[in-house]
């Protein structure tokens, strides 16, 4: 190891700007997903409108104007993109107490994280809570094949929503490590933590 990042200000800039811009994208991605499903599930009449491929393109166009948004912040002066822990990598500057540094971290972790985290929880509460009402009236139907055609059209929707599901999961694991330690940085010490607590979440 260098102990330095050995690519200049520019090669830095391109490596967290790349890293927030894939990350944010893929939180976004999920968060899409997730009301998709919700809509699909506990909504599926007005689905129809939701589920054109016009209105998926522009969905898709939103997140990543979104995500492109909070990645090019740091470039335009709010906050900026420095090497972190032990300088192999680079992310925006959440350890250096500065308005602007604090302000782009919390705002950052409540848009990008916090608050697509708790739109996701609510979608997926809704969705069992739908779930298990609909099992209960298709019991209630007297045709055996309307039984059966409901049933497992349910099923697949929310065999989809599973999927999902897992896949959120393990993306909320792997970055609330990091979340923690910006976090931890924001509220004032910073400098309490060492440049391997601040490697290892990014890894």
């Amino acid at each position: 190891l260098h102990r330095e990042w050995i690519l200049g200000d520019i090669g830095c800039n391109v490596y967290a700007f790349c890293g927030a811009l894939f990350g944010i994208t893929s939180m976004m991605t999920l968060l899409a997903i997730s009301i998709n499903r919700y809509i699909v599930i506990t909504k599926p009449l007005q689905s129809i409108q939701w589920s054109s491929k016009k209105r998926t393109s522009q969905i898709i166009v939103l997140v990543w104007m979104y995500s492109l948004m909070w990645s090019l912040a740091p470039l335009l002066g709010w906050s900026s993109y420095v090497p972190e822990g032990l300088r192999i990598s680079c992310t925006w500057d959440y350890v250096t107490s500065t308005m602007s540094n604090r302000s782009y971290t919390m705002m950052l972790c409540c848009c990008v994280f916090f608050i697509p985290l708790i739109v996701i929880s609510h979608c997926y509460l809704f969705m069992f809570l739908a779930i298990r009402s609909t099992g209960r009236n298709v019991q209630k139907l007297g045709s055996y094949g309307r039984q059966s055609f409901l049933s497992q059209s349910m099923k697949n929707e929310w065999k989809m929503a599973k999927i999902a599901f897992v896949i959120i999961i393990v993306f909320v694991l792997s970055w609330s490590p990091y979340a923690c330690v910006t976090l931890i940085a924001w509220a004032g010490h910073g400098k309490s933590l060492t440049p391997y607590s601040k490697t290892v979440p990014a890894v």
